[in-house]
């Protein structure tokens, strides 16, 4: 079989992924419906596809890099999709973020195909797949998800097999309304801080090792202050993602208040034209009611 490794879908975080994998020597065959996001990375020394079957039809494993599970769904099984190209025993790897039902019920119908899946989708966004640095939580059979893990393992710091298939999905579920909540928080705080007149250049300093530490004071709370929109990641997409744990959490009869506050904050936004900006935008809420929302 080859070694080559098929990539579906070359969006920001596709091309991340992609660039990544090509610059530390994998064999990449991509495709993507853009023709100038697949030639950004054939530029980069991978290879074009001519559809996603033909893709998966010259590699041993195909990753997927998509927008959500309708996109994923069309792209494995619909026409000129992974399974038609796909031979027996291909592994597919979902690093998308999209519902852990989802997953499980293309997990099952890939095996009827003879088709092994692991989903894994990620956390760190772009600055961590240019330094293969991501944090991976993985769903799958134990083999599948061990051969998975080696073919990732020049993207990532941290992988972790959380159970078998949407495990990875529902463990992104649980990350997302971690991030969700601590770029909301990060955002409010730098708002009480510029009002009160504090100088919020220091405060990640000041809170250095303290328990308001993170990885997003560290980040953001310099982006917040100076109004750095540059994109990593998208707010509409992290609506979705909060729908998504919304949504199991009415399955599991889970109370989340504050998650609905923070999907809520993220949709005004995106009602008001800002879904395609990094989260960094978030500080636009905080203008107030009577002033216009703009990047």
């Amino acid at each position: 079989m080859s070694d080559k490794i098929a990539l579906i879908g070359a969006g920001a975080m596709g091309g991340a992924i992609g660039a990544r994998l090509v610059s530390t020597g994998t064999d990449l065959i991509v495709y993507d419906r853009d023709p100038e996001k697949m030639a950004a990375l054939v530029a980069r020394g991978a290879s074009a596809a001519s559809s996603a079957a033909y893709a998966a039809s010259e590699a041993k494993a195909a990753i997927l890099s998509l927008n959500s599970a309708a996109i994923v769904r069309a792209a494995v099984l619909g026409p000129q999709g992974v399974a038609e190209g796909a031979r027996p025993g291909t592994l597919i790897i979902d690093m998308s973020s999209i519902d852990p039902e989802t997953t499980k019920a293309l997990s099952a119908e890939c095996a009827v195909r003879g088709l092994r899946w692991v989903d894994s989708p990620l956390s760190g966004g772009i600055p961590k797949a240019a330094i293969g640095q991501l944090t991976l939580m993985q769903g799958g059979a134990a083999a599948d998800v061990e051969d998975a893990q080696a073919i990732l393992s020049d993207l990532a710091g941290n992988q972790t097999r959380m159970g078998g298939p949407g495990a990875g999905q529902t463990t992104k579920m649980i990350n997302q309304v971690l991030c969700g909540l601590g770029f909301l928080a990060v955002a409010e705080a730098t708002a009480l801080a510029e009002a009160a007149g504090v100088d919020v250049d220091k405060i990640p300093m000041a809170l250095k090792g303290g328990r308001a530490d993170s990885a997003l004071l560290q980040e953001y709370m310099p982006r917040f202050a100076a109004r750095d929109y540059r994109r990593t990641g998208r707010i509409d997409n992290m609506v979705k993602d909060l729908n998504a744990a919304q949504d199991l959490a009415r399955l599991t009869n889970t109370s989340m208040p504050l998650t609905a506050i923070c999907a809520e904050v993220h949709r005004m936004l995106t009602a008001a034209g800002l879904g395609g900006e990094d989260q960094a935008a978030l500080m636009e809420f905080f203008k107030g009611p009577n002033k216009e929302l703009a990047p």
